[in-house]
């Protein structure tokens, strides 16, 4: 429930006063004591949010490269030449088996990715891409409390990962304004709640939730992060949905301090499937030929979405029992709940934007990935079984049903200037990228 008024009002009515704090040099507004309701009242009620601006503005995880020179689109011409050094659909589709899917007709018909958004896009750049991609699914933009005021690439990214590679699918941006001066996590948690709602008929047709946003684990208030966790347990246990959420790209060190610890919420959530992001190099043919653990040489004064894929332990969350895994227990396990869970390419990918091709990385671009591909694999598995997987805890049955298998590229080479990639799970690439179509073997063995 959602609902507006005077401060003053919302002071009288829930029993507090509104006052100005100053922590860790910031300054904010929060009520001097909780807020208190009619005790019937409270029995339904997860968490209050939204009276207090301490939580930051979420982070988007992506990283431009503008080219040298412009190649701006002229005269609404159509501009289907991207760098040739950059990954295109195709090449990701091919390094990672998506291909495979398509070749037995599988290109997300009759299934709905849902992203969710703070900044909007431009229709020429959006229409240029699926204009080259041929895409053929349908795609729409839900304002949530208000409109986007401008247009960041954040949502371009998305957009254009998931229809690159699932050209069939319902395509569904929730978005809203993320240059408002209340809590922009109440608006977040609108936009899931929105698709709680939109969703609430529908709740086994196999949809999926994709978030490239966030935030450092301590600058996010107590209480967005329980609206927010009731959101994504609403969405995968009552709506059977997987949610993605972007691990965030400033390497081990979400809060962009290098040399402090610490992750990104909401992937640091339980009920969401933390994705970080790997350095991807495909043949001439477009196959896997090299992949490491995504990271850059650091500025260690400034992150910039440029330090590499996040990882590492939640202060916030115990380990959840279903993340078990070879490699989870490590010397750096602290019986918390460790992040990312998979990974997928987070690097130089052909993305058009401000009417130009651009390189673009980021975990940003690693979650719509897999969200666009678990979508191909439950349009398979309810074709043929009736039934599709959901929750983050099916990547770790898929894991161990698919014991010695391929459902996973294993990623061991790299580090996110902390932790190492490893065999088996790590803190920079968790299982490891998607084997599409092992993968969904695997995910068919699991559920059968």
């Amino acid at each position: 429930m959602s609902f507006q008024a005077k401060a003053g009002t919302l002071a009288r009515l829930l029993q507090t006063t509104f006052v100005v704090h100053l922590y860790k040099g910031r300054t904010f507004y929060a009520p001097s004591t909780p807020p208190k309701v009619p005790t019937d009242f409270a029995q339904t009620i997860d968490a209050i949010s939204g009276l207090d601006n301490y939580s930051l503005h979420p982070r988007h995880a992506l990283h431009i490269t503008y080219p040298q020179a412009l190649q701006v689109s002229r005269n609404g011409a159509l501009d289907c030449s991207p760098d040739a050094q950059t990954l295109i659909p195709s090449d990701v589709a091919t390094a990672y088996g998506y291909n495979t899917l398509y070749q037995r007709g599988l290109q997300g018909q009759n299934m709905t990715i849902n992203l969710v958004e703070t900044d909007g896009s431009n229709p020429d750049d959006i229409q240029n891409y699926l204009s080259c991609i041929h895409f053929k699914g349908h795609l729409s933009f839900i304002n949530v409390d208000s409109a986007p005021s401008d247009a960041e690439g954040e949502s371009t990214l998305d957009v254009q990962m998931v229809a690159g590679l699932a050209p069939a699918a319902t395509i569904k941006a929730y978005q809203t304004d993320g240059n408002t001066n209340d809590d922009p996590w109440t608006h977040i948690n609108n936009e899931l709640q929105h698709i709680l709602n939109d969703n609430s008929a529908n709740a086994n047709a196999g949809s999926v939730v994709s978030i490239s946003l966030g935030i450092d684990e301590a600058d996010i208030s107590s209480d967005d992060v329980r609206a927010l966790d009731s959101s994504l347990q609403q969405l995968t246990q009552v709506e059977h949905m997987t949610v993605y959420v972007a691990s965030g790209d400033c390497a081990a060190y979400a809060d962009e301090t290098f040399g402090d610890l610490s992750v990104s919420f909401p992937a640091s959530d339980p009920w969401a499937v933390a994705v970080g992001g790997t350095k991807l190099s495909v043949d001439a043919q477009g196959n896997r030929a090299h992949e490491v653990a995504w990271s850059q040489f650091p500025n260690i004064f400034h992150c910039n979405n440029s330090w590499g894929t996040g990882g590492g332990n939640s202060t916030l969350f115990p380990r959840p029992d279903w993340q078990n895994a070879n490699g989870v227990n490590n010397k750096y396990s602290k019986n918390d709940r460790q992040l990312p869970d998979v990974s997928a390419v987070a690097d130089n990918l052909a993305v058009y934007f401000q009417g130009q091709w651009q390189a673009v990385g980021g975990t940003s671009a690693a979650a719509p990935i897999w969200a666009a591909g678990q979508a191909l694999v439950n349009e398979d598995t309810i074709q043929r079984l009736g039934t599709f997987g959901y929750s983050p805890r099916l990547y770790y049955a898929v894991a161990d049903k698919n014991a010695g298998g391929n459902a996973y590229f294993n990623v061991t080479s790299g580090n996110n200037w902390y932790y190492p990639a490893t065999p088996g799970w790590n803190y920079t690439t968790g299982l490891g990228t998607p084997n599409l179509a092992s993968f969904d073997q695997a995910v068919s063995n699991t559920l059968a």
